[in-house]
């Protein structure tokens, strides 16, 4: 760092959108199901792909499920 700049690179700032689908996590005990908010997905601006966050990575057991988020998750 001789030039006082990191060496890193960041990602390019790009607007707030929307995420695509929201990740949830599914649990399943005894005839119940519960779901967990795990993260979310964009889409690529070339549509060749998605991003997915995890926010959390569940430690055992069930499954991710990526669905459309609902009117009231956007804001979320």
């Amino acid at each position: 760092m001789a030039n006082g700049k990191s060496n890193t690179k960041t990602a390019p700032k790009r607007e707030a959108t929307p995420p695509a689908l929201i990740a949830w996590h599914i649990a399943e005990r005894g005839e119940k199901n519960f779901w967990t908010r795990i993260g979310a997905a964009w889409n690529h601006e070339d549509g060749e792909g998605m991003t997915l966050q995890l926010d959390l990575i569940p430690a055992a057991g069930g499954r991710i499920i990526l669905r459309t988020p609902k009117q009231e998750e956007e804001g979320a």
